[in-house]
């Protein structure tokens, strides 16, 4: 249950796009054909599916205060945690390097319809951030940071297959001139993530302990007014008022 609530969690209600809005260079320039968001897409996946449980595994065994007691008690007070951003970065861009090499070789046109944006991957901040949500969040287990990875990646691909799958259309359609290009695209963009907003009551069905207790202090915070109402009467009527001598 924890993974699928994840899974969904990741993918609709913390979409990359459309709750936090990384990743947008990318986004919004690699947006205007099908063909290519896909390919885009797809690399983003891998890329996050790889370096978002690699960066546990350094978060957990190397970075984190305490990380390195597995060396032995004198490394047991070690913080290398100011390490996080330069060693999450370094395994990002070995994992992007690989997959440029891997779709240059088996799939020169996507590589050239990608450009410049295939290697600007590494510095994608969608695939930083997935890194460094997992670390805030301080997931629990391998297992989850790899479903988070992969959902997160999930995310960004609809988001960037949606857009470019309604430019492709709107490309015939009777826009405004000022609002052309961008313009549209960013409209679009922002109902989408109007839209994206709706999913955040699929997973919340409230906790009962939570509207117990504020029941509880809703209850009591009244009786306590009444409890000192009652004081107050009682010291007034035990208090003697001495009426003032009358001088003839």
């Amino acid at each position: 249950m924890e993974h699928i609530e994840l899974f969904f969690k990741a993918i609709f209600i913390d979409n990359m796009v459309f709750a936090t809005f990384l990743g947008m260079c990318s986004y919004l320039a690699v947006s205007k054909k099908v063909s290519t968001a896909v390919g885009l897409g797809a690399a983003v996946i891998f890329v996050m599916a790889i370096t978002v449980p690699l960066n546990w595994l350094l978060d957990q065994y190397l970075l984190q205060e305490g990380a390195l007691s597995w060396l032995g008690e004198e490394y047991a007070e070690y913080d290398l945690s100011f390490l996080s951003f330069i060693m999450f970065i370094a395994t990002i861009a070995t994992m992007v390097q690989l997959v440029e090499i891997i779709v240059e070789k088996f799939s020169p046109a996507l590589y050239n319809s990608l450009g410049i944006f295939l290697p600007l991957i590494a510095v994608n901040c969608a695939i930083l951030g997935g890194s460094l949500f997992m670390q805030s969040r301080e997931i629990p287990t391998l297992g989850l940071a790899f479903n988070y990875g992969i959902s997160s990646g999930i995310g960004w691909f609809l988001a960037i297959l949606a857009i470019a799958a309604i430019r492709e259309k709107i490309r015939y359609s009777n826009v405004p001139a000022p609002l052309r290009g961008l313009g549209i695209t960013f409209i679009i963009t922002g109902l989408m993530a109007i839209g994206f907003m709706s999913f955040g009551g699929m997973l919340t069905g409230g906790d009962e302990k939570e509207q117990t207790e504020t029941a509880s202090v809703e209850v009591v915070a009244p009786a306590k007014e009444v409890i000192a109402i009652e004081e107050v009467e009682t010291v007034i009527d035990s208090t003697t008022i001495n009426e003032p001598e009358i001088i003839e």
